[in-house]
């Protein structure tokens, strides 16, 4: 059987920057093991495989290692595909997924996307993080993932991983955002996993779900303009509502595919 893929970037407007992300177009479900194949010889940070059933999308996403519970950047590229590649007749598309159904609605080049707030609380750094970075926090919240804050996007861009200390602490599926106020936005971040093929992350939606109420009540503003400064890099918007965090940004189609695979 042959299916179509796409390779887009996100949370960009030119290609070789941003977050790449591979998009699936599925006509049946395939088994779990085969998704995590495809995934796995893409080598993408993510992939994203979207079902049609009864005019319902389904989507979900698979690093090279495991399945995601949430992904911005391969939700924006799912969005960025379908509007583009496929006959939609609303501005609006909404995927059912395993954090719930998430909406994406098209406005003129961007993408903006209703995604759960997930606020961090204060805790403790564990041992094997702690010592794995170069730099040490300022201060340590938990929700999915770890956020660590730091005084100055200087030290956000120098911080060093020690990944044989880092990859002894198990957060699947979560990772360690670090952070701190930006020189030309309001925030920087840079987002980590360990026991992952990809360390890095290039650009990461999910974690604005943390940092976006962070900071939108250290800075008191509900609208934010946020950096993440990884090789790559990436722009987003982040707006603070009262039951979810918008994240609005642009995707660029970089190459269409057709992978060929035996049931």
């Amino acid at each position: 059987m042959s299916i179509i893929s796409y390779q887009v970037d996100s949370f960009t407007d030119k290609v070789f920057s941003g977050n790449p992300a591979v998009v699936v177009l599925l006509d049946d479900v395939l088994p779990d093991s085969t998704l995590k194949l495809i995934a796995r010889e893409n080598a993408a940070p993510e992939t994203a495989f979207i079902l049609e059933k009864d005019g319902v999308y389904h989507l979900r996403w698979f690093t090279p290692d495991i399945e995601m519970d949430l992904c911005g950047h391969a939700t924006l590229a799912s969005a960025h595909i379908l509007f583009t590649q496929k006959e939609m007749k609303s501005d609006e598309v909404v995927f059912e997924t395993a954090s719930g159904p998430l909406s994406v609605k098209r406005e003129s080049d961007y993408y903006l996307m209703s995604f759960p707030i997930r606020e961090g609380v204060t805790s403790v750094l564990p041992e094997e993080i702690f010592d794995s970075l170069s730099i040490k926090p300022k201060e340590v919240y938990k929700a999915r993932d770890y956020m660590l804050v730091y005084p100055s996007q200087d030290q956000i861009e120098n911080i060093e991983i020690n990944r044989s200390i880092f990859d002894e602490i198990n957060i699947n599926p979560g990772g360690v955002i670090v952070t701190a106020p930006g020189r030309e936005c309001d925030f920087v971040s840079r987002y980590f996993t360990p026991q992952s093929t990809i360390l890095e992350d290039p650009v990461t939606g999910s974690a604005h779900c943390t940092l976006t109420p962070y900071w939108a009540k250290r800075l008191k503003k509900t609208t934010l303009q946020a950096k993440q400064i990884s090789q790559r890099g990436g722009d987003l918007e982040c707006r603070l509502e009262d039951l979810f965090v918008i994240i609005k940004g642009k995707a660029v189609t970089y190459s269409k595919s057709e992978l060929f695979i035996s049931r």
